[in-house]
């Protein structure tokens, strides 16, 4: 069973009600708050393993609800919204967001991304004090730090674990279903469109001098120095 705190900050009853329903079945605590005040208390307060968060909220606003959270730390964080266009999932997961959900959803999916996102932010013992460097890139694993020549590159969740899996792999070419399951821990096929966007954020992140994340048109991405 999976154990940990779920904070949902939704203000729409009904679907903070079916999400905490299909969470608490697979043996998650849930704590539902409905506005941006209460979220950044609440997060504060009870230190939750991961959170689903909706962006039009009164008060303050999803989107500023993760910036703060995330300049307090590294909680995963699911947006979850009805607004469906490009700008709005870039600007969340530039923010630090892990994943993007958009309304409607099936809440068995959500689920799946919630215990998908607690997967990858797990520790893993065989990545202490590792290094790993290609070209001007280098990135300390267990430090969770990256960073192109003496640059440092501030980088979210998300992006590391996609820089961290192409450079450990570099080389082989890998399509966007299969980074969605070895990255992002999907067990099927989602939205691929969340790989291209990590994809481009990451690359503006490390610069002209550093574009060592390569498109194979039609196939998909690989590392290469």
């Amino acid at each position: 069973m999976a154990t940990g705190t779920i904070l949902v900050v939704e203000d729409e009853r009904s679907i903070s009600s079916l999400v905490e329903m299909y969470l608490r079945k697979e043996g998650f605590d849930v704590v539902c708050v409905a506005d941006g005040a209460r979220a950044v208390e609440s997060a504060e307060a009870i230190m939750p393993a991961l959170v689903v968060l909706d962006v039009m909220l009164p008060g303050l606003d999803g989107l500023e609800i993760c910036r703060r959270l995330r300049a307090r730390g590294a909680v995963p964080i699911i947006m979850l919204t009805a607004r469906d266009t490009h700008l709005d999932r870039i600007i969340g997961l530039e923010l630090g967001a892990d994943d993007y959900v958009t309304k409607p959803f099936n809440p068995r999916e959500l689920v799946a991304r919630v215990k998908a996102v607690l997967r990858r932010a797990e520790p893993r013992p065989d990545e202490d004090d590792d290094t790993l460097t290609l070209g001007p890139v280098r990135v300390d694993v267990s430090r969770r730090i990256a960073r192109v020549a003496e640059r440092a590159v501030e980088l979210t969740p998300k992006e590391f674990d996609l820089l961290t899996f192409l450079i450990r792999n570099r080389g082989i070419v890998f399509g966007r279903d299969r980074l969605l399951e070895r990255v992002w821990g999907y067990e099927r096929a989602v939205d691929t469109r969340t790989v291209d966007s990590h994809v481009r954020s990451l690359r503006a992140k490390l610069g002209e001098e550093a574009q060592i994340v390569k498109t194979l048109r039609g196939v998909g991405y690989k590392a290469e120095a």
